[in-house]
């Protein structure tokens, strides 16, 4: 089992950057996909990006191509999301989470973080 603990999130103007950090405990991160899903209100989760255990491989949302970029240290058991242009849109909680499976870029994971806001202005 692994625990995961969003950070990262905030309020920024549109155009701008923000950078999501998962911290995940257990000694098995390595073994893990991982994959960043978010809800905006009143709308399904969707998966925004995914990255294969060895980060070898990587998945995008058409809507995020070119802007955002998934990586991961296995060795402090951490993955990120760096956002840039961001867009009105991209308004939702962003939530981290975890596959044991090897169907994580068709959007199917087993451990999830609380969230965390990102909210961009317009």
């Amino acid at each position: 089992q692994v625990q995961l603990v969003e950070s990262g999130g905030g309020l920024v103007q549109a155009g701008g950057s923000l950078r999501l950090s998962c911290a995940a405990s257990g000694r098995t991160f390595s073994s893990y996909a991982m994959g960043w899903f978010r809800q905006a209100p009143g709308k399904e989760r969707e998966l925004v990006a995914g990255i294969s255990w060895s980060g070898g491989s990587t998945y995008y949302a058409d809507s995020v191509k070119g802007r955002f970029t998934i990586s991961r240290d296995n060795a402090k058991n951490i993955q990120y999301l760096q956002m840039n242009s961001l867009k009105p849109e991209d308004t939702a909680v962003y939530y981290c989470a975890a596959a044991s499976g090897s169907s994580w870029w068709a959007g199917e994971y087993d451990y999830w973080g609380q969230g965390t806001q990102v909210t961009v202005s317009s």
